[in-house]
Parts: structure tokens; sequence; C-alpha cells
């Protein structure tokens, strides 16, 4: 699964640890998701997407759909 995760938090200037903690789990989930060696779950995927204020579909992409 592609996202923008790594671009939103750019963005607002915040380390992978800052955005961990604001969704509560670890910096190494963070990394793993970023690097597409993760999926998130599905309440991670609106806790991110709350915090950013966009869609889900903003912030994450199904490689077969996009």
């Amino acid at each position: 699964m592609k996202n923008r995760l790594k671009v939103l938090r750019a963005e607002r200037d915040w380390t992978q640890a800052q955005l961990a903690s604001a969704l509560d789990v670890s910096r190494q989930t963070i990394n793993a998701i970023e690097k597409g060696k993760f999926d998130p779950s599905l309440p991670l995927a609106f806790r991110s997407a709350r915090l950013f204020e966009l869609s889900i579909e903003d912030i994450f992409q199904d490689e077969a759909t996009s």
C-alpha cells in the first residue's frame, strides 16, 4: 500500500517519533508504514486521517488501483 505519511509528516516538520506519539504507536511502526513494509490497521488509518484532517484515501492508496 502506498502512502503519503512521510510527506505529510515532513510538511509539518515532525519526526517519526512525534508522529508515532500523536498516533499512539511506536516509531518503528511509523517507519515500517512509511517504507511500505507494513499496512496500517483500520483504526490507525482513521487516526491518521483525523490527525492530518484528510480522508483515508488522501493518505493511503491501494497499489493495485493507483
